[in-house]
């Protein structure tokens, strides 16, 4: 069995289990912690996850941030001068850009009802725009499912690092890893 296979048959052991209806955004998040390497197997392999989800008798819709940062950059008609001075897109990136995402996903988590997963992939493509943790923070109070992260880094205790390279943050979702304490159930 490959890493992600293992990592999916963990997700549904959690996925399957009755969801509490009365908890809050914060404790309907879900971390899949992975190893960066595996980021290619895991988008060649994330239907595993949505099988899964779905035979557990959930809706599964994907948000994915892949592209976030192209189309915000698309839209904003001063986009050619931030090329030619890239140290000019930083206020803007720390005051609009979290903010795009983050409003995209909550439009998500508004449209989705209280037996849907929302899983968000692609969050490697936000290092260095913005933070992963900022996002969750951000749309917690739209959470009426779960919001599943699949996210490539590591975890130590509650300290989460993207792609093993930012420094983390301390988040308390249930996490979901193939190895360290608490992440496998």
């Amino acid at each position: 069995m490959s890493k992600i296979e293992e990592l999916a048959s963990l997700y549904e052991r959690h996925i399957s289990l009755p969801w509490q209806r009365t908890v809050a955004g914060a404790q309907r998040v879900v971390m899949v912690v992975y190893d960066k390497e595996l980021e290619r197997a895991f988008r060649a392999r994330k239907g595993e996850f949505e099988q899964r989800t779905r035979a557990a008798g959930h809706t599964w819709v994907e948000y994915d941030c892949t592209r976030c940062f192209a189309e915000w950059m698309a839209q904003d008609e001063y986009r050619e001068a931030y090329f030619e001075h890239p140290g000019d897109l930083v206020m803007k990136l720390e005051s609009e850009f979290t903010e795009y995402v983050a409003g995209s996903l909550r439009e998500l988590l508004r449209a989705c009802d209280d037996n849907t997963v929302v899983a968000v992939t692609g969050v490697g493509s936000l290092y260095g725009f913005m933070r992963v943790s900022d996002l969750v923070r951000a749309v917690e109070p739209d959470i009426k499912g779960r919001l599943v992260v699949f996210f490539p880094g590591t975890k130590d205790g509650n300290n989460y690092r993207l792609l093993d390279a930012r420094d983390g943050w301390n988040y308390l979702a249930h996490s979901i890893t193939l190895n360290g304490p608490g992440g496998a159930l």
